[in-house]
């Protein structure tokens, strides 16, 4: 992250450019082009505005015609329906256009700084714990750049539920490319929590909690695989500790596979030069550590592979073993990797929302019933 160019996103609008960009987009970028279900739905609520507002005009003039009080209604009944109608499409038309602008500014943005701008991505294949979850997942408003490592941010949402159920998800994300796999690894910030509960999608088992040392407990709950307690202290040296501390304090962090992930309940990718510039200083400062966190290797992959290495050495020749003393090639170093056991954290049981969920419950039962045992 060694550019940061906010102009971009406060230049003066070219509207040529805007409707340019947007048709390139429609053209060549299907997953950034008009949806045609938002086309199709935005179709009907006109169509039904009309009919609706049609059929309430008509029944007020009958209305007053029978009773021969027509007059005024004539005029002021179909012009109300009207001006919700224009209002309806006016909205419409802005949100289009702050959307098609939205991303020419988001565009440019991402060129300035190196990088690359994708305005619409379905179901993105990534391994962190907001990915993979409910339907309709969608990332939107995609920067990403690769230099001097892969990274994305970016909004995203995915829906649970149906029918009154139903709910939308909204999350913004920021992912690095690590140079290795490394163990499953979550830091809760406490920051952004509320009533005791977490705001991650997954509770994790309390028995997986580790503390650190310093201040680092008072903004983090740091979770890591059982057995892997030394390896999270290599991970996060005191250095690092407080380069999250200072720098990604109201953000969750997951590291999964090779990947780095940084999550909040809040869109990353806006037009908002402060808020790109605090994103950039986020990656800014973690970026020159992560060097190190590429040389971790997990023992327990050369401890699995040592009888068949060993078995390696035998000699062909009446069972003789070839080089005795010699260490089996391939031992002293352990492949990149992690072990079954490190790759995903255990789920537990949250007893906070458990406790909510029941006075919820006996709140929305308990409650009329006891006023109906009264009356």
């Amino acid at each position: 992250m060694t550019t940061f160019d906010a102009r971009p996103l406060t230049d003066p609008v070219d509207k040529a450019e805007v409707t340019r960009l947007h048709r390139a987009y429609k053209a060549n970028l299907p997953a950034g082009g008009a949806n045609p279900v938002v086309i199709v739905v935005f179709a009907l609520v006109i169509v039904m505005f009309v009919a609706v507002g049609g059929m309430i005009a008509a029944v007020g003039l009958t209305i007053a015609a029978q009773e021969g009080q027509l007059g005024w209604q004539a005029v002021v009944l179909p012009a109300f329906i009207g001006l919700i109608v224009v209002a309806a499409i006016v909205g419409a038309v802005v949100s289009q256009g702050r959307m098609k602008e939205r991303r020419w500014r988001l565009s440019r943005f991402a060129a300035a700084n190196a990088m690359q701008y994708l305005p619409q991505l379905a179901n993105p294949q990534l391994p962190g714990m907001i990915f993979g979850r409910g339907s309709g997942r969608r990332a939107d408003d995609i920067v990403r750049g690769t230099n001097p490592r892969f990274v994305e941010f970016a909004n995203y949402q995915y829906t649970t539920g149906s029918g009154k159920n139903r709910t939308t998800h909204r999350w913004g994300y920021i992912a690095v490319h690590l140079d290795a796999p490394l163990p499953n690894i979550v830091l809760d910030a406490l920051g952004n929590n509320g009533l005791g509960m977490s705001n991650l999608p997954v509770t994790l088992a309390k028995g997986q909690r580790l503390s650190l040392e310093g201040d680092f407990d008072k903004h983090f709950a740091l979770y890591c695989p059982e057995g892997y307690e030394q390896d999270a202290l290599y991970l996060f040296t005191p250095d690092i500790m407080a380069r999250f501390i200072d720098n990604a304090g109201q953000l969750d962090v997951e590291i999964v596979d090779d990947w780095l992930f940084l999550y909040t309940r809040r869109q990353v990718s806006t037009t908002d030069p402060a808020n790109w510039q605090w994103l950039f200083s986020v990656v800014g400062a973690l970026m020159d550590k992560l060097d190190q966190w590429g040389r971790w290797r997990d023992e327990r992959l050369a401890a699995q592979a040592a009888p068949a290495a060993i078995g390696a050495t035998m000699s062909p020749v009446q069972g003789a073993p070839a080089a005795a003393f010699a260490a089996p090639a391939g031992l002293l170093t352990p492949p990149k990797g992690v072990a079954p056991e490190g790759r995903r954290l255990k789920s537990g049981f949250s007893w906070s929302f458990a406790i909510v969920l029941i006075v919820v419950v006996l709140w929305q039962i308990g409650l009329p019933l006891l006023r109906a045992i009264l009356d």
